[in-house]
């Protein structure tokens, strides 16, 4: 017999799930939390729980396969290691470009000259002496580089020199922009190798965590993960190429609700503790982002699903709005749900809570607590930031606690931002315990921190609530109305008609509003979806039902649908692609674009078949290396012509070749 193990690691929880290859149905499901800093024993708890559940011993395991959505958080959160960009042949201006400087977020740059044109040739050498000196004064918080050179993708030699060189000096790993993508765009692909660079030590500690537990747990099988865009690949390849599984869990998402549930066409909407995924399954398919994901602000040049990703999820920060009225607003800032801090420290959670609660005019900071999520003290932290670094050596801390004066602040929020730290706050996570919807952790802990919550004041000097029931059914409201914009915005996103304003307003229309309030008046409106909601989550059952009737359209809550990113995982099938260039600088002569260099020809049709030989080669041992036997491969043509004198003239030619197949499965 022959069984599949999938793993998926949220911000939150991490899933695992046995399936049975041959009767293609799910044997057991587990849960644990995400672990932090150490991410092996929460994915060792729930391969340990899904495995004891099932009955399967270790040698009838015969794959495994991971997804994840750390890289997505990371991005919505803007976390990551702190990183050094090497952009050669640009100019400085080039840094405002594709949000390429506010991904930088003040980390080091060095510029060197070099580069190549258009045809691949050389402009000016690259100064490796200059690159010797730069890297050589770096600080030693840097955790990785990416490099970025003009024209990469038509000739990457300056990347490749400049790679070689930073990983002689440091050993550090190294992200090169032609690595990552085929296309022309210097700053977008710059933006795309540094937001590679950041994720590369989290994703390398996820795949290390999952290897290590396997070994422990005597499977021997394949270990792969879950792409952006639903495939499979190695977890060397991801480990190279981490920005590619951005989007990895709600790509395994749609695969495992389409594998639940068996339809073709529906909106598939996937609650985690940090962001809400929407995407569009069409024909039994995702649809795919010709522009590039897009997570947070930033727009990358990976193929991934056509998902929108917002910074909504259980675990979502509840702010308090500014104005007269107040109100509430959830995200993007994920937060620890108090109730999980406390079930973990009930004592120094309930401690600080009741004596909040003791005083008329509780604190400022009253049910805030800071976490560490570190093992030793970070390397690289500046004067302030130390200081709240060395009050938090001995564990979680109340925020007062650790962060004693404003000008503190900015060095906590830098801490944050790096992953290091996390802040603990009233989330919808709380509310759902208050509400006895949840018992995972402590329902206690939560109730009072919503009552100190409640005390808040709108800007009108009324309180924001009258109790932390009344408070919690807010919350709950917030995000089923939160939910249903998501919904909304995709869903004119992805319909046909051209509706000549954007989705974000459309969404938020009163035209809208009064549609799916179904207004009957002079005029009368009604406005639902034309396609079921699938609600995936731990979480969905808690508020999709609420989504759906404000739709006014099904909504379908397939069973395991807290576990579809794990199904997701296993189901999946690999595929590698490889895209590469023709050029023609002049007539009768044409340049291939190559990995590894260029090759010039004097007709076309050679040209085109040198490169469709080099891909095809290139694709087909990646799909092997992914332990692919049965390949399929499929080419795709963009050939560009002018006509002149009515004479059809060669322009550019841009090939990819796609090698796709179930990865084998040894048999038990």
């Amino acid at each position: 017999m022959a069984f599949l193990l999938g793993v998926d690691t949220g911000g939150t929880y991490t899933d695992a799930v046995v399936l049975d290859e041959v009767a293609d149905t799910v044997v057991a499901s587990a849960k644990a939390l995400t672990s932090r800093p150490d991410l092996a024993i929460g994915v060792g708890a729930a391969m340990d729980a899904a495995l004891v559940q099932s009955g399967v011993s270790a040698s009838d395991i015969a794959m495994v396969s991971l997804s994840t959505t750390l890289a997505t958080n990371a991005l919505v959160e803007g976390q990551g290691g702190k990183i050094a960009l090497v952009f050669i042949g640009f100019d400085a201006a080039e840094l405002g470009r594709a949000g390429l400087e506010d991904a930088l977020r003040g980390d080091p740059v060095i510029r060197l000259a070099g580069g190549h044109g258009h045809s691949g040739g050389e402009v000016a050498p690259l100064d490796l002496n200059a690159l010797r000196k730069a890297v050589s004064a770096l600080d030693g918080g840097i955790t990785g580089f990416a490099v970025a050179a003009s024209f990469a993708t038509r000739n990457p030699a300056h990347e490749i020199a400049a790679r070689d060189l930073i990983r002689e000096l440091t050993g550090k790993p190294v992200t090169c922009s032609h690595e990552l993508s085929s296309a022309l765009g210097g700053p977008k692909r710059a933006l795309t190798a540094v937001l590679n660079a950041r994720l590369i030590g989290m994703i390398d500690g996820l795949i290390g965590a999952c290897e290590g537990h396997l070994q422990r747990l005597g499977i021997d099988a394949r270990l792969m993960v879950v792409r952006g865009d639903g495939a499979l690949v190695s977890a060397t390849m991801a480990r190279e190429k981490p920005i590619e599984t951005i989007l990895s869990g709600p790509a395994a998402s749609i695969a495992g609700a389409q594998w639940l549930t068996g339809e073709t066409d529906a909106l598939v909407s996937d609650i985690g503790g940090t962001t809400t995924d929407v995407c569009l399954l069409q024909d039994g398919r995702p649809k795919i982002d010709p522009a590039g994901a897009r997570v947070g602000p930033y727009r990358t040049m990976v193929e991934a699903v056509a998902m929108r990703t917002t910074g909504l999820g259980g675990d979502s920060e509840v702010r308090v709005v500014d104005g007269l009225d107040g109100g509430l607003r959830l995200g993007p800032r994920r937060l620890m749900p108090v109730s999980l801090l406390a079930h973990d420290f009930p004592d120094l959670v309930h401690g600080v809570l009741d004596r909040a609660l003791a005083v008329d005019v509780p604190p400022a900071d009253g049910g805030q607590f800071v976490v560490p999520l570190w093992d030793a003290l970070p390397d690289g932290l500046d004067a302030r930031e130390n200081t709240v670094a060395q009050r938090l050596l001995d564990g979680p801390r109340r925020l007062g606690d650790a962060v004693t004066t404003r000008m503190e602040n900015p060095a906590l929020e830098r801490l944050v931002t790096r992953g290091m730290v996390m802040r603990v706050g009233v989330t919808p996570s709380d509310a759902a315990h208050v509400l006895g919807r949840v018992d995972a952790w402590d329902a206690q802990a939560a109730t009072k921190a919503l009552t100190l919550f409640a005390r808040r004041r709108t800007g009108g000097g009324d309180r924001l609530a009258l109790s932390a029931e009344a408070l919690s059914k807010m919350i709950v409201y917030q995000l089923t109305a939160q939910t249903v914009d998501c919904l909304l915005e995709a869903a004119f996103d992805e319909d046909p008609r051209a509706w000549g304003v954007s989705p974000d307003v459309l969404a938020r229309h009163p035209l809208t509003k009064a549609g799916l309030d179904r207004h009957q008046g002079i005029v009368r409106t009604h406005l639902s979806l034309g396609v079921p909601v699938i609600g995936l989550g731990a979480s969905a059952p808690s508020y999709y039902g609420a989504v759906g009737e404000r739709l006014n359209t099904p909504t379908i809550l397939p069973e395991h649908a807290g576990v579809a990113n794990a199904i997701g995982a296993v189901v999946g099938q690999v595929a590698m692609q490889a895209s590469g260039t023709v050029t023609s600088p002049s007539a009768g002569r044409f340049i291939v674009h190559l990995a590894d260099g260029t090759e010039q020809f004097t007709d076309v049709q050679s040209a085109l078949t040198r490169l469709e030989e080099a891909l095809t080669a290139q694709a087909s041992k990646q799909a092997r290396d992914a332990g692919v036997e049965e390949i399929r491969l499929t080419t795709d043509r963009d050939v560009k012509e002018a006509m002149i004198e009515n004479q059809p003239m060669f322009i550019e030619a841009t090939l990819r070749v796609t090698a796709q197949g179930r990865p084998r499965i040894a048999m038990g």
